[in-house]
């Protein structure tokens, strides 16, 4: 079977080619194939340093954005210097709660001139209101006396009366906010219980419904900044 294959092999070479011919082929032929050994095993070098350079290079570096970098920043300080830093840290916090709290004044007083603008410009819903404090009066002592009578006659029987329609234009001119909105309905809802009460001849149900209405009244005035402008209150 070996001999067979020798012959197999020797079939690929001519055979007019001498045996020194057949060994100056095995040299050139040895000597071109070292070289391209060699060049495959360099390839081979190139491309396994550069998939190690890949491999090992490092992750993409996200981008960094103007809140994250003042939390790093601040973060890196309290880790380097400690308390002396925290407490820098805290002044520049304070800093800026400051500066917030400047900026509330700053509107909350920008509202109260608006308010006061309006305020100065409604004589009319002013008149009402001071009626308001007038008749509230009245009532209150008729009703303190137990005179159901002179209250009933005071407060008109109905809330459809023209004081009480003038007293709900100024509400609804100068109330601005849900709280001040808020106490209107309460003033409107207990005054109508209070001459239901009046008007049934019930003594202490008027005196809690009087209470009611006075107080929701006065909290409205304070609200609107109207009550140092008001005779009575």
């Amino acid at each position: 079977m070996a001999t067979a294959f020798l012959s197999t092999a020797n079939s690929f070479f001519p055979s007019s080619i001498s045996p020194s011919t057949s060994s100056s082929c095995s040299s050139s032929s040895s000597s071109s194939l070292g070289t391209a050994l060699v060049y495959l095993n360099n390839q081979n070098v190139q491309r396994r340093t550069l998939c190690k350079a890949f491999n090992e290079s490092p992750p993409p570096t996200p981008a960094l954005t103007k809140r994250g970098f003042s939390l790093c920043f601040i973060t890196s300080l309290v880790l380097a210097a400690g308390n002396g830093c925290s407490n820098a840290i805290a002044a520049i916090l304070e800093a800026d709660d400051d500066e917030e709290l400047l900026e509330k004044v700053k509107k909350d007083r920008k509202k109260r001139l608006e308010r006061q603008g309006v305020i100065s410009s409604s004589g009319q819903e002013k008149g009402y209101l001071q009626d308001v404090v007038y008749k509230l009066s009245e009532i209150g002592q008729a009703i303190d006396n137990n005179d159901l009578s002179t209250a009933s006659s005071v407060l008109g029987g109905s809330t459809d009366t023209e004081w009480v329609k003038n007293a709900n234009v100024a509400f609804n001119k100068l109330s601005s906010s849900p709280e001040e909105k808020t106490q209107v309905e309460t003033f409107n809802s207990s005054l109508a219980s209070l001459i239901s009460s009046v008007t049934k001849n019930d003594v202490e149900s008027s005196k809690v419904a009087f209470v009611t209405s006075a107080t929701a009244f006065e909290k409205w005035t304070t609200l609107t900044g109207l009550v140092g402008q008001l005779k009575g209150l």
